[in-house]
């Protein structure tokens, strides 16, 4: 894999950080929803990593195996990171006790989403480390391609 190469599967992989991020504070910002746009109370949604693409023969893989067709030649890209799906969470709402809510049913009971903002908190901070450390992963990157450039001047 080349550098470049390097640069798009850490890039794939800020996105898909990103995009977690944003499901999980969409989470906790709905934790107290009774009611959506289709009378039932919001539902925990949950992010799904999955590879952005089968492995591909680079250009230069391909001419180096067309030259020499008995050898298995290796030099295949990677894809990255892809979100497969953002699927919401099948568990069962909880149930309160609030007979003066307007969404309280005939016993008094109100359903909420079955959301725990301290696992909403963790699920944040792993997202904001996966995306610091692929971040650092780019600048090392770039610092490598910088370097590489001194060497050929």
């Amino acid at each position: 894999m080349n550098l470049f190469g390097l640069m798009e599967v850490s890039g794939s992989a800020l996105k898909a950080e990103r995009i977690r991020a944003e499901v999980v504070a969409a989470n906790m910002a709905n934790a107290e929803t009774t009611r959506t746009a289709d009378g039932t109370p919001y539902k925990r949604q949950h992010v799904v990593f999955a590879s952005a693409a089968p492995a591909q023969p680079t250009f230069a893989g391909q001419l180096l195996s067309q030259a020499q067709p008995q050898q298995q030649i290796a030099d295949v890209e990677v894809g990255g990171v892809d979100i497969s799906a953002v699927v919401a969470d099948s568990g069962p709402a909880l149930r309160r006790y609030d007979p003066g809510h307007p969404d309280a049913d005939k016993d008094g009971y109100v359903s909420y989403p079955d959301i725990n903002p301290l696992t909403e908190m963790v699920d944040l901070m792993g997202a904001t480390r996966a995306y610091g450390l692929n971040s650092s992963a780019v600048q090392a990157t770039k610092g490598m391609i910088n370097a590489s450039l001194d060497i050929l001047k």
